[in-house]
C-alpha cells in the first residue's frame, strides 16, 4: 500500500492539538535537514507531539518513532551561518551499499517528504495505546506500521534521539563560504 507523505503529515497536524509528548530534552529551536535515498524501518509509530527550548517555547512537531532502521546514502546538515559568513555542518554516512543503522529512533519533526510505503498501516490509532512510556493524551491521533519504507528522504527536524545510532563511513565536515550547502 501506498501512502503518498504529504497525506500522512496532514492527518498528523490535524492531531497535533490532541497530543503533547514531553522531550527527555530541551531542543535548541534551529532546525536541520536530513536526507537519504532510502529509509527501511521496523516498528513504526507516529503521533504530534511538542517540543520545547529551554525557554519554554514551543513547537509542535510529528514524532516518528522506529524501532529498528537502516538509512541508506544519510546526510545530515545544520546551517550555522553568521552574518555575511555562510556555515553549514554536514554529516554524511551510510553510502556504497552500507547503511547508517539506528535502533529504538525517535524523531521530532517539522516536515518530511518522499516516496512511502507501509506494511499493515493503521491509521487513526489512539496515541496514547501506542508508546505507555511517554505522555501522549489519550485519544489523540497516531498511526503504526509493522514497516515503512521511504525513498527520497527529505526531513526536517528539531531532534534525533537513540538508542544505539551506528554512522558507517562517517564524514563530518564544516563547510565555509561557496561550499556551504544544506543537503537539499
Amino acid at each position: 500500500m501506498m501512502v503518498p507523505a504529504t497525506v500522512v503529515a496532514g492527518g498528523i497536524v490535524l492531531g497535533m492539538t490532541n497530543g503533547a509528548i514531553a522531550a527527555s530534552f530541551a531542543v535548541s529551536g534551529q532546525t536541520f535537514k536530513v536526507g537519504a535515498s532510502k529509509l527501511e524501518g521496523d516498528g513504526f509509530k507516529q503521533y504530534g507531539g511538542l517540543v520545547k527550548e529551554s525557554d519554554g517555547t514551543a513547537h509542535p512537531v510529528a514524532v516518528s518513532e522506529i524501532a529498528s532502521a537502516k538509512l541508506y546514502d544519510l546526510c545530515q546538515s545544520v546551517n550555522a551561518s553568521i552574518p555575511g559568513v555562510p556555515i553549514v555542518l554536514t554529516i554524511n554516512a551510510g553510502g556504497g551499499g552500507n547503511p547508517a543503522t539506528a535502533s529504538g529512533l525517535l524523531i521530532d519533526m517539522d516536515s518530511l517528504e518522499g516516496n512511502a510505503e507501509f506494511t499493515n498501516i493503521k491509521i487513526g490509532r489512539d496515541a496514547g495505546d501506542m508508546n505507555p512510556s511517554q505522555p501522549v493524551v489519550p485519544k489523540s491521533f497516531g498511526q503504526s506500521a509493522d514497516k515503512v519504507v521511504i525513498t527520497d528522504l527529505e526531513q526536517v527536524a528539531r531532534s534525533t534521539s537513540a538508542g544505539t545510532f551506528t554512522l558507517n563511513g562517517l564524514k563530518l565536515k564544516v563547510n565555509v563560504g561557496a561550499g556551504a550547502k544544506e543537503c537539499f
